[in-house]
Formats: C-alpha cells, sequence, structure tokens
C-alpha cells in the first residue's frame, strides 16, 4: 500500500532547526538584565528610602499612600527618605587600603565603595559606548569649565531642578547636541552607573604636558603638587583630584602604564574638579619627582613607616610635592627611594591603614593649615 510515502512533494529530510529557547540567533534576546533593585533603593518606587533627592512623583506616591492609610486606620506603607545610603562609597575605601596613612600594608576593605549598580547588571559600560561624565553636579561643573563636549543625553521624566535646568541652558549656548532618550537606554550607555538622569559626551581628557605643570606651579609662592604611584582605581584618583583642588594644589602627575586615568568615572569622582587642576601623564615617575627636586621641591612620600611624623613636616610650607602609594602595596621601591623624606599619619585606633585617596586628603589638609599659619 503506497499510503502517503507517494505523494507529490513529500519531504524527504527531516525538519530542521533549533528548538525554542536554546539560542541561535535570538539567544541575546532571552538573556535578561539581572535583578532589578530593591523596592527601597529604586527612586520611583514608593517604597523608596535612599539618601538621594525625592523626585517629586515620588513624594507624591508617598504623600497619596499617607493619605489613604490615615483614612484607612492603618499604618503607611512607604520608605524612610535618607535612611539607607544608596549613593557610591558606602562602607570603606576600594581595594585593599593604602598605608597607615599613605599606602602600604595591612587593612580589609569593609564593604562597597562606588557607583551604584543594579545586581546582575554589568558595572562597566561595552566598549562600543561613548565615553560618558554623569551625574548632575560632575556635568554641571565639566559645562561651567568649558569642557569640551560633543552631545548631552537627558533621561525621558527627569526631575528638573535648577542644576538639570542649567545643564539643558549651558549646553544649548554651547551648541551641544541635546538628546532626550529613555531611562533605560541611558542605564545601558552608563552599564548600570547611578547617574541622575543626565550624561554628557566628552572626547578623550585631555593631560596637560609635564613641563608646562611645573613651569606653571613654580610661579606661585608655595607650589604644591600631587603625585600618584601605581594607584589604579579611578575613583581614588577622581578622589585625590578633589582633594588637590579644595587644599590648593597646583596640579596631579600619574604614570601611563599601571595606574589608574582620567576616565568617566574618575570625573565623576572628582565632580568636576578635573576640569580645574591640571593632570598630567608621565613616562617614568621617578624621573619625573627628579625633575621635580631639580626646579626647588621637595618631594615627601606617604608611608606607613614614614620617619616623619605629619604634623611634624616643616617643609610643608615650601615647594612641596606628595607623593601617595598604590592602595596594595603602598610606594615602589624606586619612588621611595627618591623621596627626600617619608611621612606617616599617626594614628590613635587599631585601624591599620587608610584608604589612597583619604590619605592624600588628610595630609594635604594638614598643608593647608600650615601654610595658612605662616600667612
Amino acid at each position: 500500500m503506497a499510503g502517503n510515502s507517494q505523494r507529490r512533494g513529500r519531504r524527504l529530510t527531516p525538519k530542521a532547526g533549533a528548538p525554542k529557547g536554546s539560542g541561535g540567533k535570538n539567544k541575546d534576546s532571552l538573556a535578561g538584565r539581572g535583578k532589578t533593585l530593591p523596592a527601597d533603593e529604586r527612586p520611583w518606587h514608593k517604597a523608596y528610602s535612599g539618601t538621594e533627592k525625592l523626585p517629586q512623583r515620588t513624594a507624591w506616591k508617598q504623600d497619596k499612600e499617607r493619605r489613604a492609610a490615615a483614612e484607612e486606620g492603618r499604618a503607611p506603607k512607604i520608605g524612610q527618605p535618607g535612611s539607607k545610603d544608596t549613593t557610591w562609597g558606602r562602607g570603606g575605601g576600594r581595594g585593599a587600603p593604602a598605608a597607615r596613612g599613605a599606602g602600604g600594608r595591612g587593612g580589609k576593605p569593609t564593604g562597597r565603595s562606588g557607583p551604584r549598580v543594579a545586581p546582575g547588571r554589568k558595572s562597566n559600560p561595552s566598549k562600543d559606548t561613548p565615553e560618558l561624565l554623569v551625574g548632575r553636579n560632575p556635568v554641571l561643573e565639566s559645562l561651567r569649565a568649558q569642557v569640551p563636549a560633543t552631545a548631552l543625553y537627558t533621561a525621558q521624566g527627569i526631575d528638573a531642578d535648577d542644576r538639570v535646568n542649567e545643564i539643558v541652558r549651558t549646553a544649548a549656548d554651547r551648541g551641544i547636541a541635546i538628546l532626550e532618550i529613555s531611562r533605560a537606554e541611558l542605564d545601558r550607555m552608563t552599564g548600570g552607573v547611578l547617574h541622575q538622569g543626565v550624561g554628557l559626551q566628552v572626547p578623550p581628557f585631555a593631560y596637560q604636558p609635564f613641563e608646562d605643570m611645573i613651569a606653571a606651579s613654580v610661579e606661585h609662592t608655595a607650589p604644591l603638587l600631587v603625585a600618584l604611584d601605581g594607584v589604579t582605581d579611578p575613583r581614588n584618583l577622581g578622589a585625590v583630584i578633589r582633594s588637590a583642588a579644595a587644599f590648593g594644589a597646583q596640579g596631579v602627575f600619574v604614570p601611563e602604564r599601571r595606574a589608574a586615568g582620567i576616565t568617566a568615572t574618575a570625573w565623576r569622582t572628582s565632580a568636576g574638579a578635573a576640569a580645574r587642576v591640571p593632570v598630567a601623564q608621565v613616562t617614568n615617575l621617578t624621573r619625573s619627582l627628579k625633575a621635580c627636586q631639580d626646579a626647588g621641591y621637595m618631594v615627601v612620600g606617604l608611608d606607613a613607616d614614614g620617619e616623619t611624623d605629619l604634623y611634624d613636616l616643616e617643609a610643608a610650607v615650601g615647594p612641596l610635592v606628595v607623593v601617595v602609594g598604590s592602595e596594595g602595596r603602598g610606594l615602589s621601591r624606586l619612588v621611595g627611594e627618591t623621596c627626600d623624606l617619608t611621612v606617616s599619619i599617626p594614628m590613635i585606633s587599631e585601624v591599620e591603614s587608610l584608604n589612597a585617596s583619604v590619605a592624600a586628603a588628610v595630609t594635604l589638609a594638614e598643608v593647608a593649615r600650615r601654610r595658612a599659619v605662616e600667612v
């Protein structure tokens, strides 16, 4: 009996194809974006309890829930704004701490730091995305300082406060393209970093020539420079630049290799101070420190076992270069040998070390205090 095997146009081979959900060309569309943030960390949820500014719509949701709870005689199901730290830098420094007041030995990190990122998402944007400065203060400071920019991205539905209005107005006055995109797209472009609804696309950072930095700094009565020896975390670099701006340093210089450079993360951490403080990259840090010594600077390295107490640093009132060691090993051998003297920060607790950027801030504050007394 011939049956169906004799019909014209019959299939001679088995029907092929990947089962649904097994991958193939649609594999990427099946991949999730990871877990969302808890309700109390989501700015647009009525349970939000973070320390960031409360969005207007979130405040409206919470007021609505309070009124409903009062009518029903129950406790309102809302968050407690300001009670949960949702900013970066929560709970200690990043990476291995710098030495006791400097960079070097002992101590373990006690918590997370850096920008808040949704669990399960990438902490770094993909390589094909533009370099973005994010956060309202860094973006505003950069625009005020005339930092070159090619585009301004704003999230749809952003809570437009005075900073956002000035950001948009300044960008428009400078002829920068202003693009309104969805918050999800801005999340993707920034890799999940807390961007506060704005992102400024910038070209690669323009470092100042080291020779020009020295020439400009020596024109001051008491020049002050900061050198970083192998600091690899851009957040530490940004924090040091911010401290340098706060306490009157004329520049910061870092090695070209095996050290952090000015990225969007460093920009954000500096809160725009990188637009006001010259930053130079040098090929050889030891040789650059020797050039500073030839120009009349005293080179001081921060070290846990430093020979001089910070509070006894008489050289603070003269031309000075403060060298900050890396997060883990502190000062390298050659850099330590090049320094005119090493300085330690006195500590009265059992904490063995300070984060590199914190140690730099403490030292620069003491230098500024001594110079203020001498005036």
